[in-house]
């Protein structure tokens, strides 16, 4: 039997690997913490509150197939948060394949999903192994509340929103400017359509008087997680944060990149985008506060005679990752999930479940439900 930690986490030095290591701790989960620059790993995760009870190891490695195969023989599960996706993304999912690893991400890039269910959705579930990217608050509590509008039977078309408060980290900054690139989809009559890039959306705020802007945000998660559900048919999905300073920021950067530099060739577009990423400095955000750093996750669902929404209220959007990622670990390590191959939080875990370990740990409400039949 290998005495090898059970779980990795990869890229443990960044903001959202640090939580993951935390939560961890309070699972009472042991640990790799892992990354590119062992030293950086080091000084961040022995920043973290008790960890000094934690059953842990650090490992510098390098992002190359071998090195990653080497660090994940004899574990059971990776949380990778080394993005983006896109670009770093593939060599972690091979070395998963060859070692016989469950795989789970942080990712918020659509097309990474899409490559990832295509390339290895059918040989991770061949070996009974999880493939599971888009485990994190933007995605998988907005996937709960959907899943929640759902116990409404005849209900086929999702509405979802999803906001916080807060600002992107550094390595989300980094993939807003990656899924500019990319080409973004919402789920119509189970087809895939694309959304215009300059989409943009003046949102009502369940909860608030003052109104919101929201994009499709590179398309997010649900439409791929709920493209093979029979229950649903259609779904659109605007998300973004509170801060209109930084939404407008945001609009501002997508209306350059389609003036400026869409129209180089790809190997240029790159090049460019990768100035304006580097211009960023990298530096870690200040922990959350959950009296400030809240999160509303909205969904309608609707059918032709039937309506339910679903809110949940939440805080600390970048700690509720954190605990999603190590709870789906540890409970990987207790049972296989409920669905192997590419499957989402919810599919691999239930929407119940995950929903009492954030409401356990203090990072959302008990959800909102109006139902019209």
């Amino acid at each position: 039997m290998s005495d090898k930690k059970p779980v990795i986490v990869y890229g443990a030095s960044g903001y959202t690997g640090r939580l993951i290591c935390e939560y961890l701790r309070e699972l009472n989960v042991p640990f790799i913490a892992a990354g590119r620059d062992g030293a950086r790993v080091k000084a961040v995760v022995e920043k973290i509150p008790g960890i000094e009870s934690a059953d842990y190891e650090i490992v510098e490695v390098e992002h190359t197939l071998p090195a990653l195969t080497a660090l994940l023989k004899g574990a059971a599960v990776v949380c990778n948060t080394v993005g983006p996706f896109i670009k770093f993304g593939t060599p972690v999912v091979q070395a998963c394949l060859a070692t016989g690893c469950h795989y789970m991400d942080t990712t918020g890039e659509q097309d990474w999903m899409l490559e990832a269910e295509q390339e290895f959705g059918a040989k991770f579930a061949a070996k009974g192994l999880l493939l599971s990217p888009c485990i994190a608050q933007m995605y998988t509590t907005g996937e709960i509340a959907a899943n929640i509008a759902l116990e409404t039977p005849g209900l086929d078309t999702l509405d979802i929103l999803v906001l916080w408060k807060g600002f992107p980290t550094y390595a989300s900054t980094q993939t807003i400017f990656t899924i500019l690139k990319a080409k973004w989809y919402y789920l119509e009559d189970n087809k895939y359509v694309e959304w215009p890039s300059n989409a943009k959306f003046e949102v009502v705020v369940p909860g608030q008087h003052e109104t919101a802007i929201a994009l499709p945000w590179g398309g997010t998660s649900h439409p791929v997680w709920f493209k093979k559900d029979p229950r649903v048919a259609s779904c659109k999905v605007q998300g973004g944060v509170f801060a209109r300073a930084v939404m407008e920021s945001v609009i501002a950067t997508q209306k350059m990149f389609d003036d400026n530099i869409r129209p180089l060739p790809p190997a240029q577009q790159e090049e460019e985008l990768g100035k304006i990423a580097a211009s960023i400095q990298a530096a870690m955000p200040p922990r959350e506060n959950p009296r400030l750093n809240t999160s509303i996750d909205s969904v309608y669902a609707s059918g032709p005679l039937g309506r339910a929404h679903c809110v949940i209220h939440g805080n600390s959007n970048y700690k509720q990752t954190g605990l999603l990622q190590a709870y789906a670990a540890y409970s990987l390590l207790q049972a296989p999930p409920r669905r192997a191959g590419f499957a989402s939080a919810c599919q691999a875990f239930g929407h119940r479940e995950l929903l009492g370990v954030l409401k356990n740990f203090g990072l959302v409400m008990e959800p909102v439900v109006t139902v019209h039949k």
